[in-house]
């Protein structure tokens, strides 16, 4: 049986493994992000950087990615880290995909890979979000 918190740490551990494949050799910047799944299933994803910016792929987008493409549409939990001063929050485009996948209940811990740490919910990180029910009269 897993002791409390061993979640947390598993999906910190799929999220500083995954960072270090990052393809990021304009900006250095490596990012790993991990989502956990309905399922219990851990996905991760890294950010692959291209000379043509902005046609790069952010960490938090290669993750919801693998969850999608293993069946999963739910997610119940997020993990970013990067090598920062103080804990990055995902951009726009990650908080919108991010929402589309998990509950404003969902929360998400932002970590530098020297042990700072910052948890918010989706709902604090997009308030206001763009969601389905903006199309009901489509």
């Amino acid at each position: 049986m897993k002791e409390q918190g061993d979640d947390a740490m598993d999906l910190l551990q799929a999220a500083r493994d995954v960072r270090e494949n990052a393809y990021a050799p304009y900006s250095n910047f490596k990012v790993g992000a991990a989502v956990r799944a309905a399922s219990g299933a851990i996905y991760a994803g890294c950010n692959v950087e291209n000379v043509a910016y902005p046609e790069g792929t952010c960490a938090e987008a290669g993750a919801i990615a693998a969850m999608v493409a293993a069946g999963e549409t739910v997610l119940t939990e997020v993990l970013v880290i990067a090598d920062s001063p103080a804990p990055v929050p995902p951009c726009g485009g990650c908080r919108q995909k991010l929402v589309e996948f998990g509950g404003p209940e969902v929360v998400l811990t932002m970590c530098t890979t020297d042990g700072a740490t910052q948890e918010m919910t989706l709902a604090e990180i997009l308030p206001g979000r763009f969601d389905a029910s903006h199309m009901d009269r489509a």
